[in-house]
């Protein structure tokens, strides 16, 4: 296995306080390696979307280290760890989340550009790297113009363009037909195979199925963890055991 790209060692993530306070993980543990896809599952309320917020620093643990490379996001101030987010990680979430007044090439170029990249060399990476999910021909195209799976595909991009090699993706096909979330799904596996580390939570077995591992979550505890690349109705079978 390639050393890990991301850690996170006994991350307890405690909201509120007092009599009202909600415990959403309690001592979470997990690497990823570089080129290695993680899927988390669990029922509604276990952590999932906690622990993706934590890894990708949009939420500071109660307690606990989250490390990325040899950064500890951590121990950053929030203005160093919002240029680390921009430059090294990459969100896809359900609802896409394009500007509707940009192309796709503009859509994928705009994190370069807040980064201060110029616009003429950040809308060549955003080409590229549209170029890689076969999404060339829909450049100029705006997102109405495109299919929830052409929507998704820019999203991914977005999330990849430039030098981020950390990628978590938040129930990314729930709004998609079967047979363009297997699309998304194999895009994603396509980019942790050439090196990015991924990070994927959902619901669904059969997506689940295309990650190196899958975490089971439940009340915040990692319950359960399968092996390398099961079969969905193993994964079905982890999760029915885990409950």
């Amino acid at each position: 296995m390639t050393a890990a790209h991301v850690v996170l060692t006994d991350v307890t993530r405690v909201h509120g306080s007092g009599e009202t306070a909600v415990t959403a993980l309690a001592g979470v543990s997990l690497e990823i390696a570089v080129g290695e896809l993680v899927a988390v599952m669990g029922p509604s309320g276990s952590g999932k979307s906690t622990l993706l917020n934590v890894a990708g620093g949009l939420d500071r643990p109660t307690s606990g280290t989250v490390s990325i490379g040899r950064d500890t996001l951590t121990d950053l101030a929030p203005r160093d760890l919002a240029k680390l987010r921009r430059r090294r990680m990459g969100f896809v979430f359900q609802d896409y989340n394009l500007i509707p007044s940009l192309t796709a090439a503009e859509n994928v170029a705009l994190p370069l550009e807040l980064d201060g990249v110029r616009a003429r060399q950040a809308r060549r990476q955003a080409r590229h790297t549209l170029g890689l999910m076969n999404l060339m021909d829909l450049s100029d195209r705006y997102p109405d113009q495109m299919s929830g799976g052409q929507q998704q595909r820019v999203a991914i991009a977005r999330a990849l363009v430039g030098s981020r090699r950390f990628v978590l993706a938040d129930e990314p096909t729930g709004a998609l037909d079967s047979h363009t979330g297997e699309e998304v799904l194999r895009v994603l596996r396509e980019r942790c195979d050439e090196g990015v580390a991924g990070l994927l939570v959902t619901h669904e077995a059969r997506h689940a199925a295309w990650a190196d591992r899958v975490v089971f979550l439940r009340d915040g505890v990692v319950v359960d963890s399968t092996g390398s690349r099961e079969t969905p109705e193993d994964l079905l079978a982890s999760e029915a055991a885990a409950r």
